[in-house]
């Protein structure tokens, strides 16, 4: 299978309107995620077959979301204003697909990290925890 050029990925923010319209928080440079995964159950028993432990499939989580920004302090108390927010925010990775593919997801933005070095630009790294069922579309 050939690769496909992450270039033009963007992470967009809802604005918890209904209809909830997405903007484009701009200038990501590395986004990854969300992070699924998975908890298991251990159901091993006296008689499990051949003494070997058996397992079924339980709780999943989204995981996080990490977004690596050129930082613009412009923007700083629409971050700030998310890390406040004990609710989860809609947000969204859409990628530079055709058609379109979509991660629809839930979050909360737990860590926001600004980094100003004496010979590099402005950045940051955004860390967003995934609530409920990520949905890609």
């Amino acid at each position: 299978m050939a690769g496909i050029d992450g270039f033009g990925t963007q992470l967009q923010r809802g604005d918890g309107a209904d209809p909830e319209v997405f903007t484009t928080l701009g200038n990501s440079t590395n986004i990854s995620g969300p992070g699924l995964s998975r908890e298991t159950l251990d159901v091993t028993a006296h008689d499990s077959p051949d003494a070997w432990m058996e397992h079924l499939g339980s709780l999943k989580d989204g995981g996080e979301v990490s977004v690596d920004v050129n930082y613009d302090p412009d923007k700083h108390d629409l971050l700030i204003a998310d890390f406040d927010d004990d609710e989860p925010r809609s947000y969204q990775l859409v990628f530079p697909t055709s058609p379109a593919a979509t991660w629809s997801i839930k979050a909360v933005l737990t860590g926001f990290e600004p980094s100003a070095p004496y010979d590099d630009k402005l950045s940051a790294s955004l860390t967003f925890k995934v609530s409920g069922k990520p949905v890609l579309s």
